[in-house]
């Protein structure tokens, strides 16, 4: 199993900055994709940020500009650093994984439990 420990979250006013954190362990071959999801209430789940084994990064409009992800790759960790918070940022954010767990497996998503960021005017 793939297990994945989030932190950092908390209450914050507009214009501040938060730094999540998201530590995958358990039954790990490699991890290709890793990155952040955000739902706030009465939305839909959406990507905010995912970065590649590579490096490659990805991010929603909405936070360019503002958030940057990053990996550890050694240490199976992911980043979200979140600057210039607005309370449109409001949600419980979960990381996500794609982990393989033997070199002859395709990639599965894991999530994390989901952390709550609460930006105050």
């Amino acid at each position: 199993q793939v297990h994945l420990v989030e932190s950092g979250g908390g209450l914050v006013q507009a214009g501040g900055s938060l730094r999540l954190s998201c530590a995958a362990s358990g039954s790990i071959f490699s991890i290709d994709a890793m990155g952040w999801y955000r739902q706030a209430p009465g939305k839909q789940r959406e990507l905010v940020a995912s970065v590649t084994r590579g490096g490659r990064t990805n991010y929603a409009d909405s936070v360019k500009g503002r958030f940057t992800v990053s990996r550890d790759n050694a240490g199976n960790t992911v980043y979200l650093q979140m600057n210039s918070l607005e309370p449109e940022d409001t949600a419980v954010y979960y990381c996500n994984v794609a982990a393989r767990k033997s070199q002859w497996e395709r990639a599965s998503d894991y999530w994390g439990q989901g952390t709550q960021v609460t930006v105050s005017l």
